[in-house]
């Protein structure tokens, strides 16, 4: 429910950047308490997150902030100027110069990930640190062991918009993944959002 409440909370988050409750409190002239509620509130909804900061003394500090989907509750464009701009490329310079661009983003996507991923012995680290490395850009990403596999899973899509104007973003992320974490395992992708799943989840195989 979007309370009075709620919307300022997450209005003085988005113009005034992570804050601690007592701060939260005292700008919005709310009980301590009663921010603590609303903070843990929307931390359900998955429109905030938290980290503990320690100070010079005393207890650490936590202090909150906006999650990427908690940014996505504010008006955006993106979405619309970058559905527009895909039309606009596929009608001037047709469907190859798309492919190209597309082409193009995987490959400064697998320097960054190869970089990330350099050095990690084992599956379990790898893919955390692509996982960090997804959550840096906004997919809400996480790890979680399913029997002797493992998931990928993405909770949030940033470039949603474009992925259903051009389906070529999925598919090259999947390629992508897959020669990342080649040398540990093999991907599948076993959810997907444009399929109508709540999110996407790729399963990795260690190799035997």
């Amino acid at each position: 429910m979007k309370t009075e409440a709620r919307q300022r909370l997450l209005q003085q988050l988005k113009s005034g950047g992570p804050q601690t409750a007592a701060g939260l409190a005292e700008v919005l002239g709310l009980s301590a308490m009663g921010a603590h509620k609303q903070l843990q509130q929307l931390a359900d909804e998955g429109l905030l997150q938290w980290q503990d900061e320690a100070g010079a003394v005393g207890r650490p500090r936590r202090v909150w902030r906006l999650s990427a989907a908690g940014h996505a509750e504010f008006p955006d464009r993106h979405g619309e100027l970058t559905v527009q701009l895909i039309r606009q490329i596929r009608s001037l310079l047709g469907e190859p110069a798309l492919e190209r661009l597309i082409d193009a983003r995987e490959q400064d996507s697998e320097r960054r990930y190869q970089a990330a991923l350099a050095g990690k012995r084992t599956l379990r680290s790898a893919l955390a640190a692509l996982a960090a490395e997804r959550e840096r850009e906004g997919y809400m990403a996480r790890v979680e062991r399913m029997g002797a596999d493992w998931l990928l899973i993405e909770d949030h899509c940033p470039i949603c918009a474009a992925a259903q104007a051009c389906q070529g973003f999925c598919r090259s992320e999947l390629a992508l993944f897959q020669r990342c974490l080649a040398p540990w395992g093999q991907v599948q992708r076993t959810e997907h959002q444009l399929a109508g799943a709540r999110r996407c989840a790729y399963r990795v195989s260690p190799h035997p």
